[in-house]
């Protein structure tokens, strides 16, 4: 499938621009079945989407054409294949919502300026709901609009593929019973405006000091309050509930200026839209992780709990739902769920022993670093006869290193470094850090100083480390919570 997109969104843009990239880039996968390449020639840089879907591709495309009339800010398209599977649009570059604002919290806790760039972010909402009035939604896919239809998919879509999928018990007519009650409720919510469906910090690009607004290809038209609650209830962006109140009222204030919006009959349809768009995500965290095995979704499982406790606890709504909310609150209570994060955000060390004839490791996770440590200064004892069929994994190896001082001093070194690593990267939520250790061979000093090292930083239960001796067929992991 990557090698059929590929040749479509290079064909495509030789024919644009009349010359072969110099360079394309796979960008990382999206829950979609969409791929993006990002694609360069001299100093000009295009991204190129293909997707299989041409009716969800004909959505995004009528879209954008609708929001550009109305200077709204979107990217270009550039060019449309024949097929209309492949397609050219403006580069806005890495920097979404979502990673500027993990930037920031890296240095700071939540504060002012953090609130600012979500009011910012409200005030163009807002002028995107706005525009849908009057809008042309004959080519949304899957649905013109957000009726009873959508409603019931998206709680079925929560049903089989989290509350099945997870083994929760529940009574199946009674739940049916409450989804067909909560989709008539929220269909009585006043309507008319663009709505976005998946509008949260990871489809909002900061570009040139401007937010542009990406992937609307399943938009329709619906109730304002359903973006509003992804945008303030999206999981792993993880905005502090006062906070989320105060961008609420901000936002109520602003619609009621800009079309006169009833803050009491918002309000008292916005605990439903919370409700269902939390249930929702977790409908595509199962879907995602339970089922196509991508356990990064995983992760945000115990935020949409936190989430799902919130409403309950804040909002009497879910009691009109006697069924659909004690199966919710098994799901907010379990602790296995909440601790997903935990299980699959330790820290790895990878600790590794190789010859620099062979190369230097890479970091197989993608982040790069990691440690690497020189041992072609220590005492060599591959030098010797007597030594050759042993490796540092062998007593009469281990007795030859322990005579010299200076091993014990660089292990040591190393130690102290390794650990201060690992307290700022448990601090930091890392999950890998790589260390290796080189000799000439592979065999003696590289692989003694590795277990060394491994034996030293093992005694922890807040970290697992996996030690592999490259250029040995041994492989050796220990796991700290065994």
């Amino acid at each position: 499938m990557n090698k059929i997109a590929l040749q479509a969104v290079v064909e495509l843009f030789e024919r644009y621009k009349g010359a072969k990239p110099s360079s394309v880039h796979h960008l990382p996968p999206s829950a979609s079945e969409r791929k993006y390449f990002r694609l360069n020639v001299e100093n000009d840089s295009i991204l190129g989407a293909w997707n299989p879907c041409i009716q969800e591709n004909e959505a995004f495309f009528s879209f954008t054409y609708q929001f550009l009339n109305k200077d709204l800010p979107v990217p270009p398209i550039y060019a449309i294949s024949d097929d209309r599977k492949a397609y050219l649009l403006r580069d806005l570059g890495n920097v979404t919502l979502f990673s500027h604002l993990q930037e920031l919290r890296k240095s700071m806790s939540w504060n002012e300026q953090l609130t600012e760039i979500y009011r910012q972010t409200l005030d163009a909402l807002i002028r995107f709901q706005l525009a849908g009035k009057g809008f042309d939604f004959s080519k949304a896919y899957p649905r013109g609009c957000f009726d009873e239809q959508s409603i019931l998919w998206d709680l079925q879509y929560f049903k089989y593929y989290f509350l099945k999928l997870a083994g929760i018990f529940f009574d199946e007519q009674a739940l049916e019973t409450d989804f067909r009650s909560f989709a008539e409720f929220l269909t009585q919510a006043p309507s008319g405006y663009f709505m976005y469906r998946d509008f949260q910090s990871r489809n909002v690009m900061l570009h040139d000091d401007t937010l542009y607004f990406i992937d609307y290809q399943g938009g329709r038209e619906g109730p304002c309050s359903y973006d509003l609650a992804s945008l303030l209830y999206d999981a792993k962006a993880d905005i502090p509930h006062p906070i989320r109140e105060i961008l609420l009222r901000y936002y109520i204030e602003q619609m009621k200026q800009a079309d006169s919006l009833d803050p009491e009959e918002f309000l008292s349809y916005w605990p439903g839209f919370v409700y269902i768009r939390i249930l929702q995500a977790l409908g595509t965290y199962g879907y995602r992780g339970f089922f196509q095995q991508k356990t990064h979704f995983l992760l945000s499982i115990p935020y949409a709990l936190n989430n799902l406790s919130y409403v309950l606890e804040n909002y009497g709504f879910a009691k009109q739902m006697p069924e659909l909310e004690r199966v919710v609150r098994v799901i907010a209570n379990d602790q296995t769920f909440r601790s997903f994060g935990k299980q699959t955000q330790r820290l790895l060390v990878q600790i590794v022993s190789f010859s620099y004839r062979k190369g230097i490791p890479l970091d197989s996770s993608g982040n790069g670093g990691g440690f690497v440590f020189d041992c072609r200064a220590l005492p060599n004892p591959g030098i010797y006869q007597q030594f050759s069929k042993f490796t540092g994994n062998h007593t009469e190896v281990i007795e030859f290193f322990d005579k010299f001082p200076e091993i014990k001093e660089f292990i040591q070194n190393c130690t102290a470094l390794i650990q201060q690593s690992i307290h700022s990267y448990l601090e930091k939520g890392y999950t890998q850090l790589l260390v290796c250790f080189g000799c000439t061979g592979g065999q003696h000093r590289s692989v003694y100083c590795a277990n060394a090292l491994a034996e030293k930083i093992s005694a922890s239960n807040d970290y697992d480390v996996v030690l592999t001796h490259r250029e040995l067929s041994f492989d050796k992991a220990i796991f700290m919570d065994e």
